[in-house]
């Protein structure tokens, strides 16, 4: 549904994405992370259609993202989204549809499943009215208003409490399930590692890991063990009547259980640490920091 090969976007001298590659398929959530900066956002409204590429090819729904066509086959949701405050959530909605030429009766029909579908209260309530978390549920439904094959998601859950975060994430991962396309970014890590079925990792507007989560965890990640011993050993630290210390491999186990009874004590617990998406984004982004 979505083919991206090597996209570059250039704003005078500054170059904001160089060389991104990757493709999405229909059902598949894609999450785009990196820190500030990173070209996150450039490659979001690249995809969109609402900026050029510089140069590159990108293909959203078989379509050029300038070509109109694709825009009906399109939801967007920027991560700064107004609403018409006077509006309420319905008459929004139904302007919005309007604007799509989704004929009355099945955009009416729509709408209320879709406002069922995110929990959305107080729907005769002008919209500058309710709170953040239903104002971002709106801007939602916005986006699927024209029954979109392909969603584009820039920080769909920004700013929002737990409780709101939690829903609009998993609705996300149900709106996948329903054989759409969805891209989106995030800077919540667990969030992105619990739906996305695949992730780009960008930094410096590069793209510099991609692929299912799990293996970007064995790819890049380091697994570590908590070595508890009954007396200090080299680099220990106290940790409730017992020592601790942190080491990446059997081997390095092996040697701080031979200090400990060397020094008349013994390994009390062994625990391992597996490596997830945060502990890979960070040793990634550090490690590519030179570039800067």
């Amino acid at each position: 549904m979505i083919d991206v090969r090597n996209l570059r976007k250039e704003y005078g001298g500054f170059v904001a994405v160089e060389n991104s590659t990757f493709s999405v398929d229909a059902g598949e959530v894609f999450g785009i992370i990196g820190p500030n900066g990173a070209g996150k956002t450039t490659t979001l409204k690249t995809l969109a259609g609402l900026i050029d590429p510089t140069a590159g090819e990108v293909s959203v729904a078989g379509y050029d993202p300038g070509d109109s066509a694709m825009r009906e086959r399109l939801g967007f949701l920027p991560e700064e989204s107004p609403l018409y405050e006077e509006m309420t959530a319905d008459s929004y909605l139904a302007f919005f549809a309007d604007l799509y030429d989704v004929e009355r009766g099945v955009a009416r029909d729509h709408i209320a499943d879709t406002l069922d579908r995110l929990d959305l209260q107080h729907r005769d309530r002008p919209l500058g009215d309710v709170s953040k978390g239903m104002k971002r549920k709106v801007a939602i439904a916005r986006s699927l208003v024209n029954d979109p094959d392909v969603l584009i998601y820039d920080e769909p859950a920004s700013g929002l409490d737990p409780l709101t975060t939690n829903y609009v994430i998993d609705f996300t991962r149900e709106l996948a399930d329903d054989d759409r396309t969805v891209v989106f970014s995030a800077h919540n890590l667990y969030h992105v590692e619990s739906i996305c079925d695949r992730i780009a990792i960008m930094n410096h507007g590069e793209i510099v890991a991609q692929g299912p989560v799990d293996e970007l965890r064995d790819r890049y990640g380091t697994v570590q063990y908590h070595v508890y011993t009954s007396v200090p050993v080299e680099g220990s630290e106290p940790d409730d009547g017992r020592h601790v210390v942190t080491v990446e491999s059997m081997d390095a186990v092996d040697a701080v259980t031979e200090e400990a009874e060397r020094a008349g004590g013994a390994v009390v617990d062994i625990r391992t640490v597996e490596p997830n998406l945060e502990r890979v984004f960070l040793d990634l982004a550090e490690g590519d920091a030179g570039r800067a």
